[in-house]
């Protein structure tokens, strides 16, 4: 082998080097980066909320509404307080949706049972009455009732925004119906039509009474507003054939 054929074998090679160190090289795919073990998921915007609204129904039951701080709401939560104002402007703001979002589902019900003209009213209150208990009365929603009830006096905006949200809403409802059933002979007077209040008296009551006599005498509520029912709409007799 001369020199000159192995000048010439080494030639294609180097320019083969040649062209691949100036080829352009492609960046590689960008991976995402693993998530750690552990490492918590972070939360989607309905869910944040959500958190933020549980736990302002903590701190202004606990602390009152004039005692209720934003920091307080943000620490519950588990979120830094500029996060509030991605969904509240203000504490007031925040104390009206936590009002909404618990009167929501009870509201929605109430529309529809309004909304089945077929069902007896007794019925209805009855259907009410157990959904309080249960999911008023039952959970951590009946301390904005008291809440209301307590700071209300105090605050005269809390009270008329929930009479305008909720009892505003209610009791119009109420006395439709009771006027529906009086108009079926379902129902033998006329007071719910006129004092729709009187579906909502028991209903405070119960809140009060938890309040204030729970440790010393607890009531069953469940079993109390369906003994009120039975006054105020008790059920019409079935015909027997």
């Amino acid at each position: 082998m001369t020199d000159e054929s192995v000048i010439g074998d080494a030639m294609p090679e180097a320019k083969k080097a040649k062209r691949r160190k100036a080829a352009p090289q492609r960046a590689p795919a960008a991976r995402r980066p693993a998530r750690k073990p552990g490492r918590p998921r972070k939360a989607e915007p309905a869910e944040r909320r959500a958190a933020i609204l549980e736990a302002a129904l903590h701190v202004f039951a606990e602390r009152g509404y004039e005692a209720a701080r934003l920091d307080d709401v943000a620490k519950r939560a588990g979120v830094a307080k500029g996060t509030l104002y991605l969904y509240f402007k203000d504490k007031e703001a925040l104390f009206e949706d936590v009002v909404r979002s618990a009167v929501s589902p009870v509201l929605e019900r109430l529309n529809e049972l309004a909304a089945s003209p077929d069902l007896p009213f007794d019925q209805v209150v009855e259907a009410l009455y157990a959904m309080f208990a249960t999911q008023v009365l039952g959970t951590e929603k009946r301390l904005l009732i008291r809440l209301v009830l307590t700071e209300g006096p105090r605050f005269p905006r809390i009270a008329e925004f929930y009479y305008r949200n909720v009892v505003a809403r209610v009791l119009p409802a109420i006395s439709k119906l009771a006027g529906r059933a009086v108009e079926q002979g379902t129902l033998s007077n006329d007071a719910l039509v006129r004092y729709p209040q009187l579906f909502a008296a028991p209903l405070l009551m119960t809140v009060i009474w938890d309040a204030l006599f729970a440790r010393v005498k607890p009531l069953d509520a469940a079993g109390f507003l369906h003994a009120y029912r039975e006054i105020i709409a008790p059920a019409k007799p079935r015909r027997v054939r």
